[in-house]
């Protein structure tokens, strides 16, 4: 909880002291904040730690606008733009995410000194790139593992931001797992892989833990190395009404905008009388539907949350602090690195408390929720 902690801390010291410098006349001024029972002292002139630095962001496929992943890692960065005050481009992959070294090369030439390569499949790309620009940090997101003959461990200007997201995965398994009636629940992967797999065994998990005796599908929208799974709303609509067809009153996603499916399928299966439910990812997609499509945000049971902006805003601060940190960073329920939403107020304070206790069980080692279907 620490890094969070202090993270929000240095949010609000940002305000003021900015607050500060546009009162004065030009000169650091100093500004004294209490949090909690901290006081701090800081001046606008420290806050701006970032002027004249470059930080680069190299989506995954689905880019900026996927409603969760891609638009978790832009807040962080977008934040960090206001707080600290340095520049940078961003850059988007074709679809089928050819370009993706192509996009880091492009950062490195624009004289980028950190770069975040926000996806997994970024691993043998941050892995040369890395080796060959040894004086460019890099924050890559979901991936440490080996790339080719070495690993990304194995760099000191490479930063792996890791979430468990079996663990949040196994709260809305719960929640699912309370709310069936039908006492079959759906799950859908966006491409199947080793993470995604981690959704549906940390999901699969927690609808056990509950009501054994549940019926669960498993569907994913496409095989690797076709990663259209995560970008494609069509076919997450339609696994979606296949599973509901099949039973299901409660489907969780994990497929990025492909998701976007699973809400009009639930939306118009609501509209029609018969009533399912939905369960999000990443982002509270309650909120983001909320704005971007008014009314499916009330088909929206909960939604497992991945702090990605929690993640990349934290290695973003060390890299500007110079106590960067190579290797795992790893944001679980500990750190409220994953977890749940609320929003709606669908679960009910019995089920919240069940979940809850669920966490806490996690959290101390009594459960370990498992990372393989």
């Amino acid at each position: 909880m620490r890094k969070r902690h202090w993270f929000v801390l240095v949010s609000l010291l940002a305000v003021f002291a900015l607050v500060a410098a546009a009162c004065g006349d030009g000169d650091a001024e100093e500004t004294t904040t209490t949090a909690g029972e901290e006081t701090t002292t800081t001046t606008a002139a420290e806050e701006m730690i970032g002027e004249g630095v470059l930080i680069g962001m190299a989506y995954d496929v689905g880019g900026r606008g996927d409603l969760s992943f891609n638009d978790l890692a832009a807040k962080a960065w977008d934040d960090g733009k206001a707080m600290y005050g340095y520049e940078g481009s961003e850059l988007e992959p074709t679809s089928g995410g050819e370009n993706r070294e192509e996009n880091l090369r492009l950062l490195i030439d624009g004289g980028h000194n950190m770069i975040i390569a926000n996806g997994f499949a970024f691993n043998q790309n941050v892995g040369r790139v890395g080796q060959e620009f040894p004086d460019v940090y890099f924050s890559i997101t979901d991936d440490c593992a080996l790339a080719e003959d070495f690993s990304l461990l194995d760099l000191p200007n490479v930063a792996c931001v890791l979430f468990a997201e079996e663990q949040g995965s196994f709260l809305v398994g719960v929640a699912a797992g309370r709310t069936t009636e039908s006492n079959t629940i759906g799950f859908i992967g966006g491409v199947e892989t080793d993470l995604i797999k981690k959704f549906e065994a940390g999901f699969v998990a927690g609808v056990e833990a509950v009501n054994p005796d549940a019926e669960i599908l498993i569907r994913y929208l496409t095989q690797a190395p076709d990663f259209s799974g995560f970008t494609a709303p069509e076919l997450g609509k339609e696994a979606a009404l296949a599973e509901f067809q099949q039973g299901a009153d409660v489907i969780y996603h994990a497929a990025g905008l492909s998701g976007l499916g699973l809400f009009e399928a639930a939306g118009e299966l609501n509209e029609g009388g018969t009533k399912v439910w939905a369960i999000g990812v990443d982002s509270d997609q309650y909120n983001v539907l909320a704005e971007t499509a008014p009314g499916l945000e009330q088909y929206v049971l909960t939604s497992m949350l991945k702090r990605v902006d929690v993640g990349q805003a934290t290695v973003i601060k060390d890299f500007l602090e110079d106590t960067f940190q190579s290797g795992v960073n790893r944001f679980d329920l500990a750190v409220d690195g994953v977890g749940y939403s609320t929003s709606g107020g669908f679960l009910s304070d019995e089920l919240q408390a069940e979940m809850e206790d669920f966490k806490a069980r996690i959290i101390s080692g009594e459960i370990v929720v498992p990372t393989e279907p």
